[in-house]
């Protein structure tokens, strides 16, 4: 009896996991959801962008590494809002 639920639960858990990484690899167009419209044009545009447009990020969107690393400590400049607690 023990064995027979073992292979069920065995079964049912392969069922799941196969079930689960058919999804993964799944490339289909991209639409909005039933009810769901994608956002106004913006303004200026006369063309409302497609789902491609509005997920490729342009080159002034994408954040540049503007921190310069410290080589070596340094002694930290006075900060006047950095007042002790009340």
């Amino acid at each position: 009896m023990a064995q027979d639920l073992r292979k069920r639960l065995g079964a049912m858990a392969a069922i799941g996991l196969i079930a689960l990484l058919a999804g993964c690899g799944q490339r289909a167009e991209l639409r909005p959801k039933l009810g769901h419209t994608l956002p106004p044009t913006p303004y200026g545009r006369t063309v409302r962008p497609d789902a491609h447009e509005l997920l490729a990020a342009k080159p002034d969107q994408r954040p540049t590494n503007a921190v310069e690393l410290r080589i070596k400590s340094e002694p930290r400049q006075d900060d006047p809002y950095d007042l002790p607690p009340h």
